[in-house]
Protein backbone atom coordinates (compact mmCIF):
# COMPACT_ATOMS: atom_id res chain seq x y z
CA UNK A 1 0.00 0.00 0.00
CA UNK A 2 1.26 3.34 -1.14
CA UNK A 3 2.11 5.81 1.90
CA UNK A 4 -0.39 8.76 2.96
CA UNK A 5 2.72 11.01 2.19
CA UNK A 6 2.78 9.68 -1.52
CA UNK A 7 -1.27 9.80 -1.66
CA UNK A 8 -0.87 13.42 -0.74
CA UNK A 9 2.18 14.52 -3.40
CA UNK A 10 0.24 11.97 -5.80
CA UNK A 11 -3.21 14.26 -5.72
CA UNK A 12 -1.28 17.62 -4.71
CA UNK A 13 -3.30 18.71 -1.97
CA UNK A 14 -1.19 21.65 -0.10
CA UNK A 15 -2.86 23.67 -3.21
CA UNK A 16 -6.20 22.86 -2.00
CA UNK A 17 -6.53 26.10 0.18
CA UNK A 18 -6.91 28.00 -3.13
CA UNK A 19 -10.11 25.61 -4.09
CA UNK A 20 -11.35 26.16 -0.84
CA UNK A 21 -10.81 29.90 -1.66
CA UNK A 22 -12.71 30.00 -4.93
CA UNK A 23 -15.36 27.83 -3.54
CA UNK A 24 -15.63 30.38 -0.48
CA UNK A 25 -15.70 33.63 -3.20
CA UNK A 26 -18.88 32.04 -5.55
CA UNK A 27 -20.76 31.58 -2.40
CA UNK A 28 -19.93 35.23 -0.94
CA UNK A 29 -20.82 36.29 -4.57
CA UNK A 30 -24.33 34.53 -4.35
CA UNK A 31 -25.32 35.36 -1.85
CA UNK A 32 -24.70 38.68 -2.09
CA UNK A 33 -26.40 38.67 -5.58
CA UNK A 34 -28.85 36.29 -4.35
CA UNK A 35 -29.71 36.81 -0.83
CA UNK A 36 -29.78 34.27 1.95
CA UNK A 37 -27.07 32.12 3.30
CA UNK A 38 -25.41 28.43 2.05
CA UNK A 39 -23.86 25.48 3.39
CA UNK A 40 -20.84 24.59 1.06
CA UNK A 41 -19.34 21.74 3.08
CA UNK A 42 -20.72 19.22 0.63
CA UNK A 43 -19.77 21.45 -2.60
CA UNK A 44 -15.78 22.40 -1.13
CA UNK A 45 -15.58 18.23 -0.47
CA UNK A 46 -16.81 18.07 -4.55
CA UNK A 47 -14.16 20.33 -5.90
CA UNK A 48 -11.61 19.06 -3.77
CA UNK A 49 -12.38 15.45 -4.96
CA UNK A 50 -12.11 16.46 -8.51
CA UNK A 51 -8.91 18.88 -8.02
CA UNK A 52 -7.79 15.62 -6.21
CA UNK A 53 -8.52 13.52 -8.76
CA UNK A 54 -7.40 15.95 -11.79
CA UNK A 55 -4.18 15.63 -10.28
CA UNK A 56 -3.73 12.08 -9.69
CA UNK A 57 -4.61 11.50 -13.31
CA UNK A 58 -2.21 14.06 -14.64
CA UNK A 59 0.50 11.49 -12.95
CA UNK A 60 -1.44 8.74 -14.67
CA UNK A 61 -1.09 10.19 -17.98
CA UNK A 62 2.42 11.57 -17.80
CA UNK A 63 3.68 8.44 -15.90
CA UNK A 64 6.40 7.88 -19.74
CA UNK A 65 7.10 11.14 -19.52
CA UNK A 66 7.97 11.92 -15.73
CA UNK A 67 9.97 8.08 -16.07
CA UNK A 68 12.57 10.36 -18.01
CA UNK A 69 12.22 13.77 -16.68
CA UNK A 70 10.73 13.66 -13.21
CA UNK A 71 11.18 10.75 -11.32
CA UNK A 72 11.00 12.09 -7.90
CA UNK A 73 6.97 12.20 -9.18
CA UNK A 74 4.87 8.73 -7.47
CA UNK A 75 4.85 6.41 -10.07
CA UNK A 76 8.24 6.58 -12.13
CA UNK A 77 9.90 6.42 -8.29
CA UNK A 78 8.02 2.88 -7.75
CA UNK A 79 6.13 3.98 -4.48
CA UNK A 80 2.38 3.50 -6.36
CA UNK A 81 1.71 1.81 -10.07
CA UNK A 82 -0.35 2.95 -12.63
CA UNK A 83 -3.19 0.95 -11.74
CA UNK A 84 -3.62 1.60 -8.46
CA UNK A 85 -3.31 5.76 -9.56
CA UNK A 86 -6.23 4.97 -12.47
CA UNK A 87 -8.38 3.14 -9.02
CA UNK A 88 -8.13 6.43 -6.48
CA UNK A 89 -8.78 8.83 -9.93
CA UNK A 90 -12.40 6.64 -10.30
CA UNK A 91 -12.92 6.50 -6.67
CA UNK A 92 -12.01 10.44 -6.20
CA UNK A 93 -14.14 11.36 -9.00
CA UNK A 94 -16.84 8.78 -8.35
CA UNK A 95 -16.91 10.63 -4.54
CA UNK A 96 -16.97 14.43 -6.35
CA UNK A 97 -20.77 12.64 -8.30
CA UNK A 98 -21.82 11.88 -4.95
CA UNK A 99 -21.25 14.96 -3.17
CA UNK A 100 -23.22 17.05 -5.90
CA UNK A 101 -26.20 14.92 -5.91
CA UNK A 102 -26.71 16.52 -2.59
CA UNK A 103 -25.92 19.73 -3.27
CA UNK A 104 -28.95 22.46 -3.06
CA UNK A 105 -29.54 22.71 -6.50
CA UNK A 106 -30.33 19.09 -8.89
CA UNK A 107 -28.15 20.52 -12.05
CA UNK A 108 -24.92 20.00 -9.99
CA UNK A 109 -23.98 17.08 -11.31
CA UNK A 110 -24.49 18.19 -14.69
CA UNK A 111 -22.26 21.09 -13.88
CA UNK A 112 -19.48 18.31 -12.00
CA UNK A 113 -20.01 16.44 -15.22
CA UNK A 114 -18.67 19.48 -17.70
CA UNK A 115 -15.80 20.06 -15.55
CA UNK A 116 -14.65 16.27 -15.53
CA UNK A 117 -15.05 16.49 -18.83
CA UNK A 118 -12.77 19.43 -19.47
CA UNK A 119 -10.08 18.10 -16.15
CA UNK A 120 -9.95 14.85 -18.76
CA UNK A 121 -9.56 16.78 -22.05
CA UNK A 122 -5.98 18.46 -20.38
CA UNK A 123 -4.71 15.88 -18.66
CA UNK A 124 -4.80 13.41 -21.77
CA UNK A 125 -3.86 16.28 -23.94
CA UNK A 126 -1.97 19.38 -22.34
CA UNK A 127 1.98 17.21 -23.27
CA UNK A 128 0.77 17.10 -26.97
CA UNK A 129 -0.17 20.32 -27.80
CA UNK A 130 0.80 24.32 -26.21
CA UNK A 131 -3.60 25.14 -26.18
CA UNK A 132 -4.28 23.03 -23.83
CA UNK A 133 -3.00 25.84 -21.32
CA UNK A 134 -6.54 27.24 -22.20
CA UNK A 135 -7.86 24.20 -20.87
CA UNK A 136 -6.51 24.16 -17.80
CA UNK A 137 -7.69 27.54 -16.70
CA UNK A 138 -10.86 26.21 -17.95
CA UNK A 139 -10.91 23.71 -15.03
CA UNK A 140 -10.41 26.54 -12.33
CA UNK A 141 -12.82 28.93 -14.10
CA UNK A 142 -15.15 25.53 -14.02
CA UNK A 143 -14.93 25.19 -10.08
CA UNK A 144 -16.33 28.94 -9.59
CA UNK A 145 -19.32 27.67 -12.27
CA UNK A 146 -19.81 24.34 -10.30
CA UNK A 147 -20.32 26.35 -6.88
CA UNK A 148 -23.18 28.53 -8.40
CA UNK A 149 -24.79 26.35 -9.91
CA UNK A 150 -24.90 24.05 -7.06
CA UNK A 151 -26.22 26.40 -5.20
CA UNK A 152 -28.62 28.26 -7.00
CA UNK A 153 -28.90 26.43 -10.41
CA UNK A 154 -27.04 29.26 -12.11
CA UNK A 155 -24.01 31.54 -12.73
CA UNK A 156 -24.29 35.20 -11.45
CA UNK A 157 -22.75 38.23 -14.04
CA UNK A 158 -20.07 38.95 -10.94
CA UNK A 159 -19.24 35.31 -10.37
CA UNK A 160 -18.48 34.87 -13.86
CA UNK A 161 -15.92 38.18 -13.73
CA UNK A 162 -14.21 36.49 -10.48
CA UNK A 163 -13.65 33.28 -12.50
CA UNK A 164 -12.48 34.91 -15.33
CA UNK A 165 -9.99 36.67 -13.38
CA UNK A 166 -9.01 34.30 -11.32
CA UNK A 167 -8.73 32.48 -15.17
CA UNK A 168 -6.68 34.86 -16.50
CA UNK A 169 -4.14 34.21 -13.23
CA UNK A 170 -4.03 30.82 -13.66
CA UNK A 171 -3.19 31.20 -17.83
CA UNK A 172 -0.44 32.84 -16.61
CA UNK A 173 0.75 30.25 -14.26
CA UNK A 174 0.67 27.38 -16.41
CA UNK A 175 2.74 29.72 -19.56
CA UNK A 176 4.98 30.07 -16.97
CA UNK A 177 5.10 26.61 -15.64
CA UNK A 178 5.67 25.50 -18.96
CA UNK A 179 8.59 27.87 -19.65
CA UNK A 180 10.38 26.78 -16.47
CA UNK A 181 10.10 23.56 -17.54
CA UNK A 182 11.61 24.28 -21.10
CA UNK A 183 14.54 25.99 -19.55
CA UNK A 184 17.71 23.58 -18.44
CA UNK A 185 17.54 25.17 -15.09
CA UNK A 186 14.61 26.11 -12.97
CA UNK A 187 14.12 28.88 -11.40
CA UNK A 188 16.19 30.18 -8.21
CA UNK A 189 12.97 31.19 -6.67
CA UNK A 190 10.10 29.42 -5.75
CA UNK A 191 8.05 31.31 -8.66
CA UNK A 192 5.18 28.65 -9.82
CA UNK A 193 4.53 27.42 -6.45
CA UNK A 194 4.31 31.04 -4.85
CA UNK A 195 2.31 31.92 -7.83
CA UNK A 196 -0.16 28.77 -7.13
CA UNK A 197 -0.58 29.90 -3.25
CA UNK A 198 -1.19 33.28 -4.69
CA UNK A 199 -4.69 31.97 -6.17
CA UNK A 200 -5.85 33.34 -2.54
CA UNK A 201 -4.94 36.97 -3.01
CA UNK A 202 -6.57 37.38 -6.23
CA UNK A 203 -9.70 36.15 -4.76
CA UNK A 204 -9.00 38.00 -1.83
CA UNK A 205 -8.51 41.58 -3.47
CA UNK A 206 -12.15 40.86 -5.72
CA UNK A 207 -13.57 40.30 -2.39
CA UNK A 208 -12.21 43.22 -0.52
CA UNK A 209 -13.30 45.70 -3.52
CA UNK A 210 -16.76 44.05 -3.92
CA UNK A 211 -17.94 43.17 -0.23
CA UNK A 212 -15.10 43.74 2.15
CA UNK A 213 -11.81 44.62 2.65
CA UNK A 214 -11.17 42.20 5.09
CA UNK A 215 -11.73 39.43 2.75
CA UNK A 216 -8.01 40.26 1.88
CA UNK A 217 -6.89 38.82 5.14
CA UNK A 218 -8.94 35.87 4.10
CA UNK A 219 -7.13 35.72 0.76
CA UNK A 220 -3.54 36.20 2.50
CA UNK A 221 -4.63 33.66 4.77
CA UNK A 222 -5.67 30.80 2.40
CA UNK A 223 -2.26 31.80 0.36
CA UNK A 224 0.11 31.34 3.22
CA UNK A 225 -2.20 28.25 3.88
CA UNK A 226 -1.21 26.67 0.65
CA UNK A 227 2.58 27.75 0.75
CA UNK A 228 3.07 26.33 4.10
CA UNK A 229 1.42 22.90 2.57
CA UNK A 230 4.26 22.93 -0.29
CA UNK A 231 6.71 22.96 2.26
CA UNK A 232 5.61 19.47 3.07
CA UNK A 233 3.62 18.28 -0.05
CA UNK A 234 5.03 19.65 -3.35
CA UNK A 235 2.23 21.98 -5.33
CA UNK A 236 4.19 21.68 -8.99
Amino acid sequence: MPSVKTLLTLCRVSNLPTVWMNVLTTAVIVSAVAGGSYTIGLILLALSFFYAGGMALNDYCDRDWDTQHQLYRPIPSGRITARQVLSIVIALFAAGFVCLFFAPDHRAPLAGLVLAVVIVLYDWLHKKHWATVFLMALTRLGVYAVTAVALVGEVPALVWLAGGIQTLYTLLVTVVARWENSRQREFGFPLIPWMIAGMGIVDGLFLAVLVAPVWLLVGAGATLLTRLSQRYVRGD
